[in-house]
């Protein structure tokens, strides 16, 4: 898809995600959706650029310090978002380091998707309890990674001032699980339904 050919507006950031997902997204099955051409394996960056001023619009009023996000595939929207807010942002390592072992936050995180497990780690003199954090990911499912990024953010005392997702499988409980925690979520795109070869989005 050309970007090019699109007079871009707030409006239209989100909906150019959504054509994106439904133009080049690649429904192996009805969990699994491949957005490599674009999102995790190679990156558009005029797209993530758009992604960032999409989620920084959205939540420019709530007071952020911090956006976060898992590494490594939520790093390039959740860059651009906070390049857009004008703030810092962390990255929530899955393995912990070597070197800062001492003051680390830590959490395990189990991927729906992959059905492994991980250690989710940040170091603590970079987050206090003054922050007020953006959590940015690229896909809510289940809502465990998400929930993680929560569980280690807290532990430093900091607050959520919310959670940005690019794409959301609205079919399976992870918003459900996250509002029900009193977490606000926005999502650029919610799919509906997915099988192979099917992809039906939430208007």
């Amino acid at each position: 898809m050309d970007l090019s050919e699109y007079h871009i507006n707030e409006e239209d950031k989100m909906k150019l995600l959504q054509e994106k997902v439904l133009a080049d997204g690649i429904a192996i099955n009805e969990n699994i959706l491949k957005v490599d051409s674009f999102i995790n394996h190679q990156v558009e960056p005029e797209l993530m650029k758009l992604i960032g001023e999409d989620f920084a619009e959205h939540f420019k009023d709530k007071g952020i310090t911090k956006v976060a996000t898992i590494e490594s595939s939520g790093i390039a929207p959740a860059l651009m978002t906070a390049a857009a807010l004008q703030v810092p942002l962390l990255v929530l390592k899955k393995s912990p380091s070597k070197v800062l072992n001492e003051n680390m936050y830590q959490t395990i995180v189990t991927s729906y998707t992959k059905g492994t497990s991980y250690e989710l780690t940040l170091a603590g003199h970079l987050i206090s309890e003054e922050d007020h954090v953006l959590i940015i990911d690229d896909f809510l499912a289940n809502g465990e990674a998400a929930t993680g990024a929560i569980r280690l953010i807290r532990k430093a005392h900091a607050t959520i001032a919310g959670i940005g997702i690019l794409i959301e499988k609205s079919f399976q409980p992870g918003r459900a699980k996250l509002e029900e925690q009193g977490f606000y979520v926005y999502s650029q795109v919610r799919i509906k339904k997915m099988d192979k070869g099917v992809i039906e989005l939430i208007p």
